[in-house]
């Protein structure tokens, strides 16, 4: 299996090439960048030490293992990086990483004291020392630090959906939907691996080599996965083109706004026309802030109206519009010789899956159900 591992270190190093070789650098590029190489030098010195780190080396094990104390917090910025608007990483993503360096600087301290690193030790070989508390400790949080990062990712995405809704028009192209799966697969993977580990260590069941060649096999099937999907992954909240996005916040949360409420009917007024004249929702990617820019109105401003005003997200709001034009050209004769998905592209929509899930859920029924309806 160990030809596996190396296989997956090469790929990680091969992507990080092809990373690094992109012409537009961007935050989560950078991010995934070192992610790669991380995994890669994980799986790879896996694939070579494996038979002989855990029952030779026993302190060089343990900072190996400790190793794993990384991969949350990499998922959790390259996952942060994606779903926020404006993504901004300062000193204080340190902190994600001071768990694993305070394990390694107790490994250290622990290499100069006999009787302490005498316990240190990943198999289950006699000892005349038992394991110390501060090393249990640190194996424990090196364990639930995947789930719990799991779970903090599992919090991005809903507010990448928040997001979505209220910027975008349509979700296909930019909803990162292998990621998320990715996400709750590797989750639940690596809870069950990790609980092994923990009950091989605390009850002698499984075997050790079970416990983590699973992790390392989990790894390299990951490395593939994000790799692949990573390297086509383009940025969702572009600030492109003087483009401004920007998240839906609570009425109470708008105390302090320049937005007086004799502005905020204008502007209502405003888009009601445009909406009806100039017809935006025709084109498939439109966005809050090109509708922003062609109505000259703040892109803040702009989505506290349609939140406010009409009572509904950005999403909802001009595919409401896309499916009123929809069923208007299903019963104009002019258009009899398209066919409903025809219809439905020709009104904005960019998919058939996105058409048929809006137009049921606006409209409580089905195109199909609807057409024959009207015709009956």
């Amino acid at each position: 299996m160990n030809y596996i591992f190396l296989i997956a270190s090469f790929h990680a190093f091969f992507f990080s090439v092809l990373l690094y070789q992109k012409k537009r650098k961007s935050i989560h590029g950078s991010i995934l960048f070192w992610w790669i190489i991380y995994l890669g030098i994980f799986t790879g010195i896996y694939g070579i030490f494996h038979d002989t780190l855990f029952t030779r080396f026993h302190l060089l094990s343990a900072a190996f293992i400790s190793l794993l104390m990384l991969h949350g917090p990499f998922l959790y910025l390259y996952v942060s990086s994606l779903v926020t608007d404006n993504p901004k990483f300062n000193s204080r993503i340190l902190l994600h990483f001071i768990p694993f360096i305070l394990f390694n600087f107790y490994l250290l301290i622990a290499s100069f004291i006999p009787s302490a690193s005498e316990g240190i030790r990943l198999d289950h070989m006699e000892s005349l020392h038992s394991p110390p508390l501060l090393f249990l400790m640190f194996l424990f949080l090196t364990a639930i630090s995947g789930p719990v990062y799991i779970i903090r990712c599992m919090s991005l995405f809903k507010t990448l959906d928040i997001n979505i809704f209220n910027n975008f028009s349509s979700s296909e192209k930019i909803n990162p939907g292998w990621l998320r799966k990715l996400v709750y697969i590797f989750g639940l993977v690596w809870t069950l691996l990790m609980a092994a580990a923990i009950t091989h260590h605390a009850f002698h069941l499984f075997s050790w080599t079970f416990c983590t060649d699973g992790i390392a096999l989990a790894l390299s099937i990951f490395i593939i996965l994000i790799g692949y999907f990573g390297l086509k992954q383009n940025e969702i909240f572009s600030a492109e083109k003087g483009e401004s996005f920007v998240t839906y916040q609570r009425q109470d949360k708008y105390a302090g706004s320049s937005m007086k409420d004799q502005d905020a009917m204008i502007y209502r007024d405003k888009l009601e026309k445009f909406m009806k004249t100039e017809k935006p929702y025709l084109n498939p990617d439109l966005s809050l802030p090109l509708l922003a820019t062609a109505l000259n109105i703040p892109s803040h401003h702009l989505s506290r109206v349609i939140n406010e005003k009409f009572g509904m997200n950005f999403f909802d709001f001009i595919n409401h519009y896309r499916v009123e034009a929809v069923k208007s050209r299903l019963l104009d004769p002019g258009f009899d010789h398209y066919t409903t998905l025809g219809i439905a592209y020709e009104s904005g929509f960019n998919s058939k899956s996105a058409f048929n899930r809006v137009f049921k859920k606006i409209s409580g029924v089905t195109p199909g159900v609807y057409k024959k309806t009207m015709s009956a």
